[in-house]
């Protein structure tokens, strides 16, 4: 008898599978399916559950009961991935809150900031760092839709030199004590250990900061932070576990290092000049060049938000940004997509396009940089990135043609991610 109520609920399991599939018909006006081939005409884009299943030209009837898009003229294309998002915080946040808040409160904050991505046509995300838990809680919230937000691949905590960027500074060094979240490490054998316990803890990818930063208080420069045995471990290591490695890094000494020891993308890359990015080619190791970034930071420069200590790393940096880009193009190193948001406001990523096209991307290749080749560097390119059937049902669309004019992409008009449409 048990034998026979096992199969009944298989049974019953499979045919209420079968029963409550999905279907969605979209009409566009013109479809990209690949940010590398022409665009389509009219045609008619087929969903079951979170998969696309169908393309097909002009207008086909659609199946009884499917929920029904039309989208009239509208450019319908894959949904656009930000490789290096901050969601948990907001720009201009006082270093001291880290003090004050509670990580709870990044997840309040993230739970906002991942419906405004979302509904700015990024259907995933990099989260590239967070307290330990936040981005790994808004990760499963989105995967399980409780929360409205792209899919994320999450890092948590950097990993950093003791006072470096990504460490707890300017705070006495009681503070420091009590705030630290124990992902620092000297020495290669403990930055492998720290490598695991991110592992452990749930990351999708490692983050370091290679080199000093910007807006942390640690005011030693913007050069090299880790010994190339450190970051040889940690690369390394990572790899051992299916891991990707992310390396902040502004000075080109660290880039350089980094490259060498096989980390897979730069983050910034602000002073990376033809002998760093001769190395990067070399190994593959793509830039992440987040414009964006400087663009919110150059807004709010002398008006009180950031310490001189701040103040004195922005000016460094501003006669250079977007050089790295021209360069990298120009010797043939991979430029994927990614705007530090949080660093300015949530939402407004799409405004890294015409900053990428602005330094000698094309259009074509500034979309490739947020679809194709943004979903290479997460080997996700058999999931997101083009619009085929079997991949994931994420796309959006927009008035106007992004091959020729990418600022259209600065104000979408709609969005579909995992099969569900957004709000």
């Amino acid at each position: 008898m048990r034998k026979l109520g096992m199969v009944a609920a298989a049974t019953l399991a499979l045919l209420g599978t079968t029963a409550y599939a999905k279907t969605t018909v979209i009409y566009a006006g013109r479809v990209i399916t690949d940010a590398g081939q022409p665009a389509q005409g009219p045609s008619t884009v087929i969903i079951t559950d979170d998969r696309i299943t169908s393309i097909a030209p002009g207008r086909a009837a659609a199946p009884t009961g499917a929920e029904v898009v039309d989208l009239g003229d509208k450019t319908l294309l894959p949904g656009l991935v930000d490789l290096h998002v901050h969601l948990t915080g907001d720009p201009g946040d006082d270093y001291r809150a880290a003090a004050v808040d509670p990580d709870e409160w990044g997840v309040v904050v993230g739970a906002k900031n991942a419906a405004i991505t979302l509904r700015a046509g990024f259907t995933t995300v990099r989260e590239a760092g967070s307290a330990q838990y936040t981005a790994f809680s808004l990760r499963r919230g989105t995967t399980n839709g409780f929360i409205e937000g792209p899919r994320i691949v999450a890092a948590g905590p950097a990993l950093s030199i003791i006072g470096g960027h990504g460490d707890v500074t300017g705070f006495r060094e009681d503070i420091h004590a009590v705030l630290d979240e124990g992902y620092t490490c000297t020495g290669a054998v403990e930055c492998a250990e720290k490598v695991r316990k991110a592992s452990r803890a749930g990351a999708d990818v490692i983050k370091i900061t290679a080199t000093g930063g910007v807006l942390s208080q640690q005011a030693r420069g913007l050069e090299g932070h880790f010994t190339s045995p450190e970051l040889q471990s940690i690369a390394d290591t990572a790899h051992s576990l299916g891991l990707k490695v992310m390396a902040h890094a502004h000075g080109a000494g660290g880039i350089k290092s980094s490259a060498a020891a096989g980390i897979d993308s730069i983050e910034h890359g602000t002073f990376a000049d033809d002998a760093t990015l001769q190395v990067m080619k070399a190994k593959g190791t793509y830039l992440v060049p987040t414009l964006m970034a400087f663009e919110g930071i150059r807004e709010r420069l002398g008006k009180g938000i950031y310490t001189p200590t701040v103040e004195n790393k922005v000016r460094m940096t501003l006669n250079d940004v977007g050089k790295a880009v021209t360069r990298a193009k120009a010797l043939g190193v991979p430029i994927a997509f990614g705007t530090d948001a949080g660093v300015f406001e949530h939402g407004r990523n799409g405004g890294e396009f015409k900053l990428l096209v602005k330094y000698g991307l094309t259009p074509r290749e500034a979309l490739a940089s947020a679809t194709t080749v943004a979903a290479k560097l997460l080997s996700l390119e058999n999931e997101i990135g083009r619009i085929a059937p079997g991949m994931s049902a994420d796309m959006i669309a927009v008035s106007g043609d992004p091959l020729t004019d990418v600022t259209v992409l600065e104000k979408v008009d709609w969005v579909m991610a995992r099969g569900r449409i957004a709000d």
